[in-house]
């Protein structure tokens, strides 16, 4: 584990132990318990809580925001669909951290420290959104969640329902496995995450539920600002493309071939222009007091990612041929969960948002 990954290398052994049981979880049915233990048992889940409750600020305070994104990396090398979950949990608290009362915050601080993981549903189903509505026994939601990572594994999820002045945020106990079904879950790729439709229909909950006001869900840079943290997961997976290429080529002895040398040149500046622009998000989007503007940084490197990513997959699956075609292999498997991650969420819809962004500024990048 390089040293440019902060106060990670202690957690080497741990980070070893998931990447080596990422073969056999690859499937619908895989479990992914003993990761998130792991994740629990070295104080992961925690650390993403504030300082001040005890955690090291990872993704929830501008000081654990470069910790935060080498987190990520290491863990979307080990195991994409652990990568997932665990960035879901990061969010939660971030926005708890954000948008929840002091009452809120401590008991989610108590939670997370007795090993509760989190994640955040934000997809409605077609046909059936979240609805919420405030009776006399509290709030009554309606609808049902589709891509729900994490059912049987998430303690706690922060969902959002609809309302006339945008989505208001609810955490929600979602261990019911009446309500989960992750059979609808047909996907080649991040197999083991869980993933599914929960139905939340005549679920109610009191008051004290609602996480902020209507319409904070989508407050930037916060939103769409806040995907640098997956964008992060993605390049951990291609790192792990990258190196897996080399350690190949290496046994082959076909380095001294030049066509393999021009991959790997093309290889290491994709993924060092992504690391880069992704470190200036995490920094420049989670300092105190940033713009709404900054979105637009977030929107860019993860075009950059992208790119990074599948110019990797493509330069990897030229390098090994065949070999990187092997079913369950770790090529055929990273390429596979990486493909289909990469397909989140709304890439078109964000590259236009960053496209307008772009002409209304009218200036250079670097002026973002």
């Amino acid at each position: 584990m390089p040293d440019s990954e902060r106060g990670l290398r202690e957690f080497e052994g741990a980070i070893e132990q998931i990447a080596e049981r990422a073969r056999d979880t690859d499937r619908t049915d895989g479990d992914l318990r003993p990761d998130i233990e792991v994740l629990r048992r070295s104080g992961w889940l925690s650390a993403c809580l504030s300082h001040k409750d005890g955690g090291k600020g990872w993704g929830s305070e501008p000081e654990g925001s470069l910790p935060a994104l080498d987190a990520l990396r290491v863990l979307g090398r080990a195991n994409l669909s652990v990568a997932r979950l665990f960035e879901g949990h990061m969010n939660a608290v971030k926005l708890i951290a954000l948008y929840g009362d002091a009452r809120q915050r401590e008991l989610l601080a108590k939670d997370v420290a007795n090993g509760a993981l989190l994640g955040v549903w934000g997809a409605d189903e077609p046909g059936s959104p979240v609805s919420c509505e405030q009776d006399a026994n509290g709030v009554k939601l309606t609808g049902a969640k589709r891509f729900a990572s994490g059912m049987g594994l998430v303690d706690q999820a922060i969902v959002t329902a609809d309302t006339e002045h945008g989505p208001s945020m609810f955490l929600v106990p979602v261990d019911d496995e009446e309500r989960a079904d992750a059979g609808v879950w047909k996907m080649a790729g991040m197999r083991a995450t869980r993933s599914g439709r929960y139905t939340l229909e005549n679920l109610t909950l009191s008051s004290a539920a609602r996480i902020g006001e209507e319409g904070n869900y989508l407050r930037e840079p916060f939103f769409e600002g806040g995907i640098w943290r997956y964008c992060a997961a993605h390049l951990g997976g291609a790192e792990a493309l990258y190196r897996e290429m080399m350690t190949q080529l290496t046994k082959r002895d076909r380095t001294d071939n030049t066509e393999q040398r021009q991959r790997v040149v093309a290889c290491a500046i994709a993924l060092e222009t992504s690391r880069l622009w992704l470190e200036r998000c995490a920094l420049e989007i989670e300092a105190d007091g940033a713009a709404p503007r900054k979105v637009l940084l977030a929107l860019l490197a993860r075009e950059v990612t992208e790119n990074a990513c599948r110019e990797t997959m493509e330069l990897v699956d030229r390098a090994l041929g065949m070999a990187a075609h092997e079913e369950g292999g770790m090529v055929e498997r990273m390429s596979r969960d990486l493909s289909l991650f990469l397909c989140q969420a709304g890439p078109d819809a964000k590259r236009e948002r960053a496209g307008r962004g772009l002409f209304s500024m009218g200036k250079l990048a670097e002026a973002i």
